[in-house]
């Protein structure tokens, strides 16, 4: 839905009244926003010709057919010929601009009500139209919250843009990160957005090659939240049979399907209050899609089997080397889905675009090698890094790590020797390193 890609509320509405412009049998799309301080509703948007009082309206709590709507949240559909039509205001503007049909729905996310949208037709309202304008309300609601979520993320950005950039470079250099060692730019990239959005509920999508590091940054937006001392339950996608996936995800009960020994909870389940990472998540099955959505947006579930429906308070972060926007075209991901997901894309560039980050990655896998493996440390030399920073690197970190582990062995203590695939080496002029200041000061590794 392109509405969710609105980056703010006003933008969404325009976008949302623009397009129902198009439609003939409408004369009006309305957009009534709740006012937290009161309750009130205040006209947001408006599309087509609207009575001139309206432009700056402003409705009491739980007054008229309106305010009964949030009240209720329950849809409203009237023809001209029903009895309830005189209750509408400004009879004289539906008279002169020949309304015949009215429909008001709640706009809801979460159980939370937002608004309501109201439609003016120039027929009365059909069983379509009238099935069709809640489902309507509710992705309109989703794409709001979205965009309100993208409104404070932009908020805190700007704050941090603010303060002064010497103490924003203190912060970035006192806070580790994890297993991922570099001074690259782009890594310093990756801990700025980490900054932003930890701290949020907001849904993650890290977006990167096979073996970057994807879910390394999954732990640390993890490691920075609210959420630290709850589970993160890592999901890998692609390693679940097709059958499975429910089961796997949701869990469980009894006899709910041959093979169903005993009660079983899901991953959800067993993260609850913490972050589930959904690893490969393009490889989830299309069925499967439309589960892990309503999961998404109503935060329920129900076990395989079981009638008892489930809260669900758990963020998610989903990884992918897929483009997913192709894919949604492609009709092999929902859209939908697609757009809850990436409400804040993060992408690990591959190690190729970040060879400044290679001689402190390669210093690190030796040390690590060399313990692991009860081998003796051997000497990693200038000449073994410029080898390492010449190649393409079409595994990343993780062939890194492996071209690394096999020149630890092979070394016997004395000098690594790296065995690459000559084809695969581009011509790549020699770029020095970035010299840091803690580089200077006679440290050689950085973590971020």
């Amino acid at each position: 839905m392109e509405l969710a890609l609105a980056p703010s509320v006003e933008d969404l509405l325009k976008m949302l009244v623009a397009r129902s412009a198009e439609s003939p049998e409408l004369i009006s799309l309305q957009i009534w926003l709740v006012q937290k301080m009161d309750g009130s509703l205040q006209i947001a948007a408006a599309s087509g010709k609207v009575p001139p009082a309206c432009s700056a309206a402003r409705i009491p709590a739980r007054t008229g057919i309106l305010g009964k709507i949030v009240a209720t949240l329950r849809q409203v559909a009237l023809r001209d010929s029903d009895s309830e039509w005189k209750q509408l205001d400004h009879p004289d503007w539906l008279q002169q601009e020949g309304v015949r049909g009215f429909i008001c729905a709640p706009i809801t996310f979460k159980e939370e009500i937002l608004g309501t949208m109201v439609v003016y037709l120039r027929e009365p309202p059909t069983n379509e139209q009238r099935a069709w304008t809640p489902i309507y309300a509710n992705q309109i609601g989703a794409a709001i919250a979205n965009a309100r979520a993208f409104e404070e993320i932009q908020r805190l950005k700007a704050q941090l843009e603010q303060q002064n950039a010497y103490l924003q470079e203190e912060v970035v250099e006192a806070r580790a990160f994890g297993d991922l060692i570099g001074q690259s730019s782009a890594l310093r990239q990756i801990v700025s957005q980490i900054d932003l959005v930890a701290p949020t509920e907001a849904s993650v999508l890290i977006l990167g090659e096979t073996g970057t590091g994807k879910e390394l940054v999954a732990r640390e937006i993890h490691r920075r939240s609210r959420r630290k001392d709850r589970p993160l339950v890592r999901v890998n996608c692609a390693s679940i049979p097709k059958d499975l996936f429910e089961s796997e995800f949701f869990g469980h009960v009894k006899g709910a399907f041959t093979g169903a020994i005993k009660d079983r909870a899901g991953r959800f389940e067993t993260a609850q209050g913490g972050t589930i990472f959904l690893d490969e998540i393009g490889e989830v099955p299309l069925e499967m899609q439309s589960k892990l959505l309503r999961v998404l947006q109503e935060k329920r579930y129900e076990r395989v089997g079981d009638d008892r429906t489930r809260q669900a308070d758990v963020r998610i972060i989903a990884a992918t080397n897929r483009d997913l926007k192709k894919e949604a075209a492609a009709g092999r991901f929902r859209e939908d889905l697609y757009y809850r997901l990436n409400v804040f894309p993060i992408l690990v560039m591959p190690l190729r675009e970040r060879i400044d980050d290679i001689p402190l990655l390669a210093k690190h896998f030796v040390e690590l090698s060399a313990r692991e493996l009860k081998c003796a440390k051997p000497r990693l030399t200038k000449a073994g890094v410029a080898k390492l920073q010449n190649y393409d690197w079409p595994g990343n970190v993780r062939e890194l790590r492996n071209v690394i582990e096999r020149a630890v062995i092979l070394a016997r203590g004395q000098s690594l020797e790296f065995d690459l695939p000559i084809a695969a080496q581009p011509p790549r002029p020699p770029q020095p390193t970035p010299r840091s200041a803690s580089a200077e000061n006679g440290s050689t590794t950085r973590r971020f």
